[in-house]
């Protein structure tokens, strides 16, 4: 197939080309000057779905800026995209979104539901086989978050906000994504799977059981995790909402005050088998290249 790659150098996405190129899709997306903050009509987007059968949207951002607006980069341009699909009869839409943000009100959870509304709203209206992903924490080489907890891990102490010993996440291989983003392209599931997927592991653990395991698989003793004062995590949150670098702020604050877990039997029905346990993630996510 012919698919339409939005976001292909991205964490996800280049994980997602990978995938796509060894099951012999033929990837369109990395060479057309692609723009989410510049392209925002259908008429953006209709001249670059002529021959394409598919379309997979990856792009995201953590930070609101000047530079790559939330409302443009998540709401306008991904709405524009899912309107010209309809138009030029592209019924299979994947567009990864994210889980827990039907709990959050700061802009990321906002801006990111009003794009699968109106995708699931073009699905309603028999317009599209849209399907929105709604990943928990992804874990693979390249992705700013593993990195993060990558680091934490090689700490014998953990100072960790109070959310991360008290939320719950189900962290998900990026090679899982993809390969469920694989999946998906199948005309079967396309008929079957549409709407909304969570993509989950199969166990749920806190955010701090989660770095005790990645610090157990790269080889060392369990870590003392210690809760930060209230007072500090909000003197990070402020600070990183400053320092775009710094992985706490607003946002990631806001995403890790609720549980971030699903049934993980959806997820499992597309991939064939059970999503990779946390306890290989490592191994399977972090020392393979995708």
């Amino acid at each position: 197939m012919n698919i339409l790659l939005c976001g292909a150098s991205g964490f996800v996405g280049r994980t997602v080309r990978v995938a796509l190129e060894a099951a012999g899709h033929t990837v369109i997306g990395p060479d057309l000057g692609i723009d989410f903050c510049r392209d925002v009509t259908p008429a953006a987007w209709l001249p670059r779905l002529q021959g394409v059968e598919a379309v997979i949207n990856t792009v995201g951002v953590l930070r609101d800026t000047a530079q790559r607006p939330m409302q443009a980069v998540h709401v306008a341009a991904p709405a524009a995209l899912f309107d010209a699909c309809a138009q030029a009869g592209v019924r299979r839409v994947i567009h990864v979104s994210a889980l827990g943000i039907d709990k959050a009100q700061v802009p990321y959870a906002t801006t990111k539901r009003a794009a699968e509304q109106h995708l699931l709203a073009l699905n309603a209206a028999g317009r599209l086989d849209g399907v929105v992903l709604r990943p928990s924490i992804v874990f693979g080489r390249g992705g700013a978050s593993s990195s993060l907890f990558m680091a934490l891990a090689r700490s014998p102490v953990l100072w960790a906000p109070r959310a991360m010993v008290t939320a719950r996440v189900q962290p998900v291989s990026v090679r899982d994504l993809a390969e469920a983003v694989v999946r998906l392209l199948d005309p079967g599931l396309a008929r079957h799977v549409t709407g909304v997927l969570p993509c989950v592991g199969p166990a749920p653990l806190t955010l701090a059981e989660f770095v005790i395991s990645l610090r157990q698989q790269v080889g060392h003793g369990r870590s003392m995790v210690c809760a930060q004062p209230d007072w500090l995590t909000r003197l990070s949150v402020a600070i990183g909402d400053r320092v775009p670098a710094l992985p706490l702020c607003t946002e990631t604050m806001a995403l890790l005050q609720h549980d971030n877990v699903a049934d993980p039997q959806p997820f499992a029905a597309v991939l064939g088998r059970p999503a990779r346990p946390v306890d290989t993630l490592v191994q399977t996510s972090w020392t393979a290249s995708a």
